[in-house]
Formats: structure tokens, C-alpha cells, sequence
């Protein structure tokens, strides 16, 4: 049987934070939290994740680089690099992996910069204001993608 690549959930700027940054907009759930939540939820959909933060963008566009050929789709929140990051957007569409764009609070109900994404381009969906319960629905929607593509390739 063909080992299963795993998801890469990234955590982009100040989401290292969460739990101290501003919880009337982020909650009260940590990093640990919500890798944990990713962890269950991974397992109950019968996949793997890998779970990674960095407020480095290069190290973002780095891992994103590297998951072509380890990994089966990515699940990401860059935070502020989800406006401004023209390098994380080109290292996502060469990944060619499923995207999945996750924010935590509803963009659109915040400040004007923050209501377009230059990732977005690269995602097949994008969940925002669901708090970190978006990631649970963001793996649903990836492990349904990466099932109906692998049984594509099986006809």
C-alpha cells in the first residue's frame, strides 16, 4: 500500500500568538490548541497533517517550495502575508498541490487592507470568520479533494 503524504497546515506572522494576541478577535485557543484540533481532525478523516508556524515569509515560501513532492495539499493562514505576499502566491501555484485559505476572523468585517487576499488566487476555497474550527472544515474540504482525485487516477 502507497504511504499517504500528509496535509501542510502553515501558520504564517503572530499566529504563534494566539490565545495573548487580541481575543475578542482571535480567541482564546493557542498554536497548541489548534494544531491539536487539526491532529483529531485529521485522524478521524483518516489522513496525516503537518503542523508548521513561522513569521519568517521566506520560511513559508520555503516549506511551500519543499511540499511538491512530500506532502498531498496545504492548508494555510499567512496572516498579514495573506495581503502583501506576491512570493508566498508564486511558491503556491508552483507547489501545483490544493489550497485551502483559512483566517480565523471574517476579513471582510475588518479594516479595508485586509479584504483582499493575494493567496486567494491560489486556493481552491477560502473559510474565514469560523474562528480555528475553519481548519477542522478546511481538512474536511482537502481530505474530500484529495480522495476524489485519487480515485480519479484509479479509473
Amino acid at each position: 500500500m502507497k504511504k499517504a503524504f500528509p496535509i501542510l497546515v502553515l501558520n504564517g506572522p503572530n499566529l504563534n500568538m494566539l490565545g495573548v494576541r487580541e481575543p475578542k478577535t482571535y480567541g482564546k485557543a493557542t498554536l497548541r490548541d489548534l494544531e491539536a484540533l487539526c491532529k483529531k481532525t485529521a485522524k478521524d478523516l483518516g489522513i496525516i497533517v503537518d503542523c508548521r508556524q513561522s513569521n519568517v515569509e521566506g520560511e513559508l515560501v520555503t516549506w511551500i517550495q519543499a511540499s511538491r513532492k512530500t506532502h498531498a495539499g496545504i492548508v494555510i493562514n499567512a496572516g498579514g502575508y495573506s495581503h502583501t505576499s506576491v512570493a508566498i502566491l508564486d511558491a503556491l501555484l508552483l507547489s501545483e498541490l490544493p489550497v485551502v485559505e483559512v483566517h480565523i476572523s471574517n476579513i471582510y468585517a475588518r479594516e479595508k487592507f485586509r479584504h483582499d487576499s493575494l493567496l486567494s488566487k491560489a486556493a481552491k476555497g477560502v473559510i474565514c470568520g469560523l474562528g480555528v474550527d475553519g481548519y477542522a472544515y478546511a481538512l474536511q474540504a482537502m481530505a474530500k479533494m484529495i480522495k476524489s482525485k485519487t480515485s480519479k487516477k484509479k479509473r
